[in-house]
């Protein structure tokens, strides 16, 4: 095993910024010192240097100085439509190696609805969508109630409870105007596939040519190397019906140490090679790299066919709660293996390995 030097990069509660109108939400991505000291023993028990830098700015300092091989990269970002591919951005203008996507697919991830539109030009299942700037747009027709209203650019679940899906034209204008208030961005809207959310988590990177489209020939062959696909997750809101029908921010956050998760997902051996299937098919439009979850929702009304609901190219890895440590764990990959599998994937794109 060659030792090298690597830089935690993460973005920690406790250091972010602090200003007058901020949500009670704002910083639900970021991460706690505890989840950080993890991962910098998780690197070390493999024999590596590894110093947590905080992702921001100050990287232009304080890189060269620890002067690492490579940066394992989990920072959110504070500002801006593009945040979370800030950083990544700063190493490359630095020249410093990465694990995780690039720049272009973490300021596309975050988008939402610039997502959907990638997936839709590439015949990939996801419910139809609209964007709205302003509450009094009107509704495109092939739009039917009921419909799912999110902010265009949060993860973790933030601004999605109950009242995200709407009946009616005045259930759609406030929340739209809920949105819009609240997170100062655009609204998007979907329509609401009633049914089972579950997610697929994947660490590694794709071997050889693959189709960038679902292949139109049923024979024609599903190219998935190079990943590791671990089981299905679900979440099992059945207590949490009268309050949160979806996988809310409240869940995700206030309550994840309490919800039942079912991993593996009960699915049939043929929906999962579909969701796997579906999986590499989004890692590869969207230019993933190394890791990252898809989550999809599967329509009750429809014989339960997948649709995506977005990438996730920086899953949360925090040890017990976070939906991939949770996935990976029920394969058998411990946290420390599982961060060690991620940084091993882009030490091999790297030809460090």
């Amino acid at each position: 095993m060659i030792q090298i030097r690597v830089a935690l990069l993460a973005n920690l509660k406790q250091n972010a910024p602090v200003f007058d109108g901020m949500v009670e939400d704002q910083w639900a991505d970021l991460d706690s010192e505890k989840t950080v000291n993890t991962l910098v023993e998780a690197i070390r028990s493999s024999g590596h240097i590894c110093e947590f830098l905080e992702g921001d700015s100050t990287l232009v300092e304080t890189l060269p100085k620890f002067k690492p091989d490579i940066c394992f990269n989990i920072c959110e970002g504070h500002f801006g439509d593009a945040r979370e591919s800030q950083v990544p951005a700063i190493l490359e203008m630095l020249r410093v190696r990465y694990t995780g996507s690039k720049v272009l697919t973490l300021a596309l991830a975050l988008d939402k609805p610039m997502t959907k539109r990638i997936l839709s030009y590439h015949d990939l299942p996801t419910p139809e969508f609209q964007s709205f700037e302003r509450v009094d747009e009107p509704l495109g027709s092939e739009m039917h109630f009921p419909l799912f209203v999110k902010p265009s650019r949060e993860g973790t679940g933030m601004g999605v409870s109950a009242k995200s899906i709407v009946h009616n034209e005045e259930e759609l204008r406030e929340q739209i105007a809920h949105i819009h208030e609240k997170y100062k961005q655009t609204a998007l809207v979907e329509r609401y596939i009633e049914g089972r959310e579950v997610t697929v988590g994947v660490v590694g990177n794709l071997i050889g040519p693959v189709s960038r489209r679902l292949p139109n020939n049923e024979n024609a062959p599903r190219i998935q190397a190079g990943l590791r696909f671990f089981p299905p997750m679900e979440v099992d809101l059945k207590p949490y019906e009268e309050t949160d029908t979806v996988y809310s921010n409240r869940l995700k956050v206030e309550l994840a140490d309490q919800l039942n998760y079912l991993c593996p997902a009960p699915l049939e051996d043929d929906m999962v090679d579909e969701l796997n299937w579906l999986t590499a098919a989004v890692f590869r439009v969207t230019g993933a790299l190394d890791v990252s979850r898809v989550d999809y929702r599967l329509d009750a009304n429809n014989n339960w066919k997948p649709y995506i609901l977005e990438i996730n190219p920086l899953p949360g890895l925090s040890p017990g709660i976070s939906d991939l440590v949770i996935e990976a764990a029920a394969e058998g990959v411990g946290h420390t293996h599982l961060v060690n599998m991620i940084l091993d994937a882009a030490l091999e794109r790297y030809s460090l390995k």
